[in-house]
């Protein structure tokens, strides 16, 4: 591959996961057609326990990111050779 296509795939590829970083950010659904979907989720605050000395600590709401994969992609995962 010519240098002029890698530095065009590179910065395209930059963008890309920029604008994805920002929509989420914004809380907005990011969905490649019958590839995957992103949509942040929010986790509400709970107590949790430390599991090594038992004392309950303080978690804050937080954004989580949930991933799921389009049935084309899945059947195409786990259809036999």
């Amino acid at each position: 591959m010519s240098k002029f296509l890698l530095n065009l795939f590179d910065k395209s590829l930059d963008i890309f996961t920029k604008e994805v970083g920002n929509s989420l950010r914004r809380s907005e659904r990011v969905e490649l057609r019958d590839i995957f979907t992103l949509e942040p989720k929010l986790q509400k605050a709970k107590y949790a326990r430390n599991p090594k000395t038992n004392e309950k600590i303080y978690v804050k709401e937080k954004y989580s990111i949930n991933f799921k994969l389009s049935k084309t992609w899945s059947k195409k995962i786990n259809e036999e050779a």
